[in-house]
């Protein structure tokens, strides 16, 4: 059965990405518009609030259906929505071929937790705004919800 981000995913989302309407270059220097859509994006162009929402959502989404259709194995809301972030930041592709998802999907979920802080470099520096995303996103694999019966 396919998850949905929650509303505390989409705030941690919103929380490390934020929101500029003119494009410009990341980290790394990829064209970056709104909050973090690079698809298509030119430097010099500009977006409405409205258009910028709108990516977010299609964004959200493509990382919720790679979640889904990747994950072989019942996760919990938190560990659902630390995923969905984690790939919305770093793309379906690093999700796909990390070692993280191969030990998920094994059912090593304490192995998976300690892989987030793995993915904290652009360019191969560290950054410490990325490692704090990292850290951010394992606390939130890592709650337990105690209305969620173990699998």
């Amino acid at each position: 059965m396919a998850m949905t981000y929650s509303q505390d995913g989409i705030h941690l989302t919103e929380s490390f990405e934020s929101c500029r309407l003119t494009a410009y270059l990341d980290s790394v220097g990829v064209p970056t518009i709104g909050w973090g859509h690079t698809n298509g994006v030119k430097i010099g162009m500009t977006c409405t609030q409205e258009q910028a929402d709108a990516w977010l959502q299609q964004d959200i989404q493509s990382s919720v259906n790679a979640v889904n259709s990747m994950v072989k194995v019942q996760l919990r809301q938190q560990e659902f929505d630390a995923l969905v972030d984690f790939t919305f930041n770093l793309g379906a592709g690093n999700l796909e071929h990390s070692t993280l998802l191969r030990l998920l999907n094994a059912g090593n979920f304490q192995g998976a937790a300690a892989e987030f802080d793995k993915w904290d470099r652009a360019g191969g520096q560290v950054l410490a705004g990325l490692l704090r995303r990292r850290q951010a996103e394992l606390g939130m694999f890592d709650t337990k919800d105690d209305s969620v019966e173990d699998a």
